[in-house]
């Protein structure tokens, strides 16, 4: 999979996966792409356009699930671990190590959305390769 056209133009030199986690940046984004991804699912699965948010609490839960806690700081807030679990998953889209497409079907696949949440969390941390 190749990298997002133009995206080295934004992308920092993230050295490990803390610091893609606690990107702020990349969170702001990660929450508009994560939302995408979410309504496209729906809208496939229903068969009805949709445009839906993903809660935070899910995120959180999924980001836990998927074993992402441990490169995070302590007394860390849902918010602030959903934000975490948002920058990652927008950070493998711009590094080309998972497709939009693969995202949405990973969702529109799952039984419910946690467990679609951490099947892509958990694809996204076994591509991703930093230094």
């Amino acid at each position: 999979m190749k990298a997002f056209p133009r995206s080295s133009v934004f992308m920092k030199d993230h050295r490990n996966m803390t610091e893609v986690l606690t990107d702020h940046e990349l969170a702001s984004l990660g929450d508009a792409y994560v939302n995408f991804v979410y309504s496209l699912a729906l809208s496939i699965r229903t068969m009805q356009p949709s445009g839906r948010k993903v809660k935070g609490i899910a995120l959180a839960e999924a980001l836990r699930k998927a074993e992402l806690r441990k490169p995070l700081p302590s007394r860390m807030t849902s918010h602030k671990l959903a934000d975490a679990a948002e920058a990652l998953l927008v950070y493998a889209w711009l590094s080309g190590c998972i497709t939009l497409e693969e995202s949405v079907t990973t969702l529109e696949e799952a039984d419910e959305l946690v467990a679609g949440l951490v099947r892509l969390l958990e694809k996204a941390k076994s591509r991703i390769r930093l230094s």
